[in-house]
Parts: C-alpha cells; structure tokens; sequence
C-alpha cells in the first residue's frame, strides 16, 4: 500500500499530533556536535520515524545534514522512495529473500549475516545482473541478529569476493550502551574483528544516539554512527561523564474538547468508575482514546495543560474518549488539551507505566493526523 506524504489518515477529528521540526533540526545538529565533522550519519526513521511520519520528515532530516536513514524492512523503505527521497537507504533487519528483487529494483541496501543471504543473494544477481548493496552486521553482544564474531572475519572476506554482492558498510549494535564495562567488550570484538579486513571504502557503524552521546568515552573505529531516538528529543539511558547535549522533545499530543459538564460528589467518572468526585467537578471530554495509541494503563495517572493550567486526566481512558477535571478553569467546547508536549514529557509517561519512551512515540500513531510546526 502506498502511503502519501499527506497524511491518508482521516483528519476530521479534533485530536492530532504535532511534530516541531525545529527541535528536529536543533537535535540533529546537538548530536553532530558530539562527533568529527567528517564523520557520516544515518537517520534511523523506522517505526514511521518512531511515530513522527518518516516521509514527512526526510526532507527534514536531509536538510539538517544527515547523509542516509535506516529503516526496519523493504516495505519502509518503500515508503520513502515512493514520496521521492532518494538517498541511500540501509534496511537494518533481515530482509525475505523473496523480497531482494524489489530491493535492487528500488536501490535499497540489505543486511545481510548469513550464509543463506550469499546464496539468495547469487539468486536474485541472477535474475536481475545488479549486485545488490549490502552491509553486514556482526553481533558483538545484542544475540539479536548477526553474523557471529568467530565466523565474522571469513564471513566478510567472503561477501567482499562476491561479484554480485557490493559490500558498503559493516556494522553491529550496542546492547548496553549505559554500561561502561558491557560496552567495552562490544567495542573490543568490534575491534578485533575490523582490524583483521580491508575496510577501504566500506562504512564502519556502531554507535546508537547513546554512543554518539558517550563517544567522548567510547572510543572506537568507526565512520559513521545512527542518530535514532535522540533525534526525535529523548535522551536514552547513558553512562556518567558523557557529553552534555540539549535535546528537545519533537512530538506534543491535542485534542480539542468536545464536552463539558458538571457532575456531583459521589458520582463516578468513565468505566467502572475508577474516578468517583468527592466534590462538584467540572469535567471535559475529548475524542481522544487507547485506539489513538494512548495507554489505557495510564488512566488517572497523568496531567495535561489547558489555556496554560495544569489539569489531571480522571476516569479510564476509553477507545476513544477520555476526561479530564477541569474545575475552576475558564474553559469552552473546542479549546485545546495539551497531553503532551516539552513541558509534558514522553518520559513521565514511560516512567508511571514503567516502560520506554520508544514504546508510547511508536504507539502515537493510529488514527491521529499529523501537523508539522515550526
């Protein structure tokens, strides 16, 4: 399926996700701080750019000095290239073999760690007379995916003899990137392992935002490095002493009040009424829902803004409708609710349903339209 720059998503409701591509552009250029000049990076956009519209963005992200993104599967590649980004782009998980076709017909560039990937590889080289872009991915210690550390060495040699394999780039993935001994060991293998190949040519990539944050600790061979959730203003977990960035948060979350009343003490608010007043309460409604991504654990546990005020979400969040206490408050049906935003961080959050930040951006995504600010 085609997916439009403009947003096909239905955008008659009163609810929406803003993206500020002024803070993108600021995160961009605090972690290109962290590294040399010379050095390349890649955009990681998978997920839909973690719930921020990949498409959309790109042009973003170019404009801010990126050189290339990475993405999850051929289909978001596709995606990209179908709205006219034309840049390199690198798929960072395991591609279908029956997928490599349309790889090369797109100018896609695959991981490949196996045997089986030479094999399809020779396959599809075949069908097509085009090698077909590759990086190679070494697991150094993620267990995820990639070739193994005793096999690497060979298993490059052998891609690098490959006619119809165009090796560009080698690459692995800290596991623990706030770990300074855990790290350690991965940049060792690494290494070891790219001390023993002629690497001429051929992007070397190992550090995450996290290590590009920490690379004034980490020191490793390397020539490029993936900016992923800290492009989009949030901070992963780090190790002490790492550079000091300013990041800012991409994404806020509206929705526009579509109802107000008053309701007496004792009365209970939403499903099983795990909000009952104890005191007459104003409370407004908006249509905005665990179908648009926003967690139903997180029911009673959270604030918003409205006309500048603090106000607490009250009752379980519905599939489609939530509400908040606004008492006291000089409020009128279709004034804003601001649920997030800088002042109302992704990380509270993650932090009250104890999960990741990574987890609620890339859930944002279902039903609610995009507007991009600046």
């Amino acid at each position: 399926m085609k997916i439009s720059r403009v947003s096909n998503i239905n955008a008659h409701r009163d609810s929406w996700v803003e993206v500020n591509v002024d803070n993108v552009l600021n995160n961009i250029k605090a972690l290109k701080s962290c590294i040399p000049e010379d050095m390349k990076f890649l955009a990681v956009v998978k997920a839909d750019a973690y719930g921020h519209g990949a498409a959309m963005l790109a042009p973003t992200l170019l404009a801010g000095g990126v050189d290339m993104f990475g993405v999850a599967s051929v289909d978001e590649a596709l995606n990209l290239r179908e709205n006219g980004i034309d840049a390199e782009i690198l798929v960072l998980g395991a591609v279908p073999f029956w997928s490599l076709s349309l790889a090369i017909e797109n100018d896609i560039t695959i991981t490949s760690f196996t045997q089986e990937h030479i094999e399809f590889c020779k396959k599809a080289y075949e069908r097509t007379g085009v090698p077909i872009k590759t990086h190679i991915k070494i697991d150094t210690g993620m267990n995820r995916i990639g070739v193994s550390p005793k096999d690497a060495v060979s298993y490059i040699k052998q891609v690098q003899n490959c006619e119809f394999m165009d090796l560009r780039g080698i690459f692995s993935h800290l596991a623990n990137a706030e770990d300074y001994e855990k790290t350690k060991k991965q940049l060792e293998i690494w290494e070891n392992i790219i001390s023993q190949i002629d690497t001429k040519g051929l992007l070397l990539h190992i550090l995450n935002t996290a290590g590009i944050i920490s690379s004034n600790v980490f020191k490793c061979t390397s020539n490029m490095v993936r900016g992923g959730i800290g492009l989009y203003g949030l901070y992963p977990d780090l190790i002490p002493n790492s550079q000091k960035v300013e990041l800012k948060q991409a994404m806020s979350v509206k929705s526009r009040i579509i109802h107000i009343h008053e309701i007496e003490a004792g009365e209970g608010v939403s499903y099983g009424h795990t909000f009952v007043a104890d005191k007459p309460t104003k409370i407004a409604t908006v249509p905005l829902g665990y179908a648009d991504g926003i967690p139903r654990s997180i029911s009673n546990k959270f604030y918003g803004k409205l006309n500048g005020q603090k106000i607490k979400q009250v009752g379980n969040v519905a599939m489609d409708q939530m509400m908040f206490d606004i008492t006291g408050i000089d409020a009128k049906t279709g004034d804003t609710i601001t649920l997030l935003d800088e002042s109302l961080p992704v990380d509270y959050w993650a932090e009250v349903m104890n999960t990741i930040h990574y987890e609620i951006l890339c859930h944002l995504k279902a039903r609610l339209a995009r507007v991009y600010t600046r």
